[in-house]
């Protein structure tokens, strides 16, 4: 049945409508007849030419018996007018398809891969963009890897027209494959010895554009470079290798970056708890290729500086050895003290720490891509509890384990796992207050089903070993608390836990959220994107912190809207808890957060 009319362009000249063809044949038929004609010279062309390109749009998609008919209304004023009508005609079937290479490219599994990938195969309808897609797809790839004295033997596309049949062959002679000649790195101030500890692959290694990718990926991740070029010089190359030229331009000396955050709700103190954290970093301190990152983070009674000096050791992101020197003062729970005219507590603080900390660690990254960390922590807390205070000292021996797999490399991902392990032990014998065995284990899960929906969940688990009499001398620090954007939403920043009772000092029951020493912390939240930029969400937040026999979980929902920016997301989420505890009433938080989910 023939299409409907349609207008496709009007101006000054020549008006166009075109019938019998919709879909691809009519986007290749406007795409041939090109642009409108702008001038009475124009559009004489542009008639004289008018069928013929038609044809040639129609055969370039295996019309090859089509009628084509133009009907020219000419007028003495206004546009003239040109009606196209097009029978396409039976379309040209694929009959075979015949892709054959030799040489060191029969070997090379990449190009087997390539052909269990391609969707065209006989009896789809014969289409000259595939072909010539199909050539380019194949040289893309020969040049990828490394053969660049590949060339076709034989490349062309056979039709018979009476059957309406055609037959595609390629016939590809590779030669021979050449390798990765000498890297030469220009731009850069850093020992030679680092920089060749940067090249992912050994001398003389068959080349590939993947290679080179691996190594742009890795000057990218030591953060020491803010423009890197990796250049094969192709008139360069030998007989049989191509040298690899990088110029590299260094990072400035000193970077800013400020980040901003707030929590805006109902909670056991404010209504508001703003937070501002400027970082200072190095990104190259000498030739050796030290770093140092500085934080200083400010909020209301929780100010914190935390200063890192990293120290490559056998390869400059592989095996890095961080000496970390850190004073944060922090609040954890509510203090409260009995009203007896009213029967209830009264709200009169929190319990404040403040920790001083030296720490040495060394993180390697195995082959299998874990990340193997072990380290050695002293800390000192200070703080207040039950109207007694401590002091004590903590000399932390560690040991932790993790992974993180992205679906891709952008702030946003859209899929990814991340998993952590670790297990921390302090001694009295070697300096620290009480025994004490903490182990940890977080993991973190996205994924993305069909295409915009979103799902983030994540499980946090802890817990800390330790006799039940000396709880009060572990540090704050140690213990676990829930509540904020990164644990439940709905509750204030560290606001929830275990609690103790106790007579203060005028002699009236006061009870105190000291934290437990077990924590069990679990989320769940899907995700819809609006568009690329923006999306919303819903979550579930649920757990809370606890010792033995006292587990009380706590739930929130919420839901917020996010901006996906050029630097990483933007979250806005209200939270509300759906549970009252005992030293907490229900409350709702409003989160302003930003950063990556992994």
């Amino acid at each position: 049945m023939m299409a409907p009319n349609f207008a496709w362009a009007k101006d000054d000249w020549l008006d166009i409508n075109i019938t019998g063809v919709t879909g691809k044949l009519s986007r290749n038929v406007k795409a041939h007849l090109g642009s409108n004609p702008e001038s009475e010279v124009q559009r004489r062309a542009y008639l004289f030419t008018v069928e013929d390109n038609i044809n040639a749009a129609l055969e370039s998609m295996g019309r090859y018996h089509s009628e084509v008919t133009t009907d020219i209304i000419e007028t003495d004023k206004g546009p003239w007018k040109l009606n196209i009508n097009i029978e396409a005609g039976e379309p040209t079937v694929i009959q075979w398809i015949d892709i054959k290479y030799n040489d060191e490219m029969l070997e090379d599994n990449s190009f087997n891969r390539w052909l269990n990938q391609l969707t065209v195969k006989p009896g789809d309808v014969l289409d000259h963009g595939v072909y010539q897609n199909l050539k380019t797809q194949l040289v893309t790839l020969a040049l990828a890897r490394g053969y660049f004295d590949g060339k076709f033997t034989r490349a062309d596309v056979v039709v018979n027209r009476d059957l309406n049949t055609a037959k595609i062959s390629l016939h590809f002679e590779s030669g021979q494959r050449y390798l990765i000649g000498n890297v030469e790195f220009t731009g850069h101030t850093l020992n030679d010895d680092i920089m060749e500890r940067l090249i992912p692959f050994e001398p003389e290694s068959k080349y590939s554009t993947q290679r080179l990718n691996r190594l742009n990926r890795n000057l990218i991740d030591t953060g020491y470079f803010s423009n890197i070029k990796v250049l094969p010089q192709i008139d360069a190359m030998t007989d049989v290798d191509v040298p690899i030229k990088v110029d590299l331009s260094p990072r400035p000396t000193h970077s800013f970056e400020i980040g901003l955050g707030a929590d805006i709700g109902t909670n056991a103190e404010k209504t508001i708890d703003p937070r501002v954290r400027l970082t200072w970093r190095m990104p190259q301190i000498n030739s050796y290729g030290h770093t140092q990152e500085t934080t200083m983070e400010w909020s209301p009674d929780r100010p914190k500086f935390l200063t890192t000096y990293t120290i490559p050791l056998s390869h400059p992101l592989d095996d890095q050895l961080k000496l970390r020197v850190g004073l944060l003062r922090d609040k954890y729970g509510v203090t409260q003290d009995y009203n007896p005219d009213d029967k209830s507590y009264d709200y009169t603080g929190q319990l404040e720490s403040e920790k001083r900390l030296i720490g040495v660690i060394r993180q390697q990254t195995l082959d299998n891509q874990w990340l193997f960390g072990y380290s050695v922590e002293f800390n000192q807390e200070y703080y207040t509890q039950s109207n007694i205070d401590y002091d004590p000292k903590f000399l932390l021996a560690g040991v932790g384990i993790g992974k993180t797999k992205r679906g891709d490399n952008t702030l946003d991902p859209k899929s990814g796992f991340r998993q952590i392990y670790s297990i921390e032990y302090g001694d009295p014998n070697l300096g620290s207050e009480v025994r004490l065995t903490k182990l940890e284990a977080k993991f973190k899960w996205i994924d993305t089903f069909f295409e915009n929906h979103r799902i983030v969940s994540r499980l946090d688990l802890g817990a800390n070993i330790a006799d039940s009499d000396e709880l009060a001398q572990i540090s704050p620090s140690l213990r676990y608390f829930t509540g904020g954007d990164q644990s439940i939403r709905g509750y204030g920043y560290q606001e929830l836990g275990p609690f103790i009772e106790y007579t203060n000092d005028d002699g009236s029951t006061s009870r105190q959220v000291v934290g437990g020493r077990y924590l069990v912390v679990g989320s769940i939240e899907y995700q819809y994107y609006l568009n690329d930029t923006w999306r919303v969400g819903t979550f579930v937040d649920a757990g809370n912190a606890f010792d033995t026999d006292q587990f009380e979980p706590v739930v929130s929902v919420g839901g917020g809207i996010h901006w996906i920016s050029p630097i990483g997301p933007i979250k806005f989420d209200l939270g509300v808890g759906l549970k009252e505890t005992e030293t907490v009433d229900r409350s709702w938080r409003i989160h302003l957060t930003m950063g990556t989910d992994l």
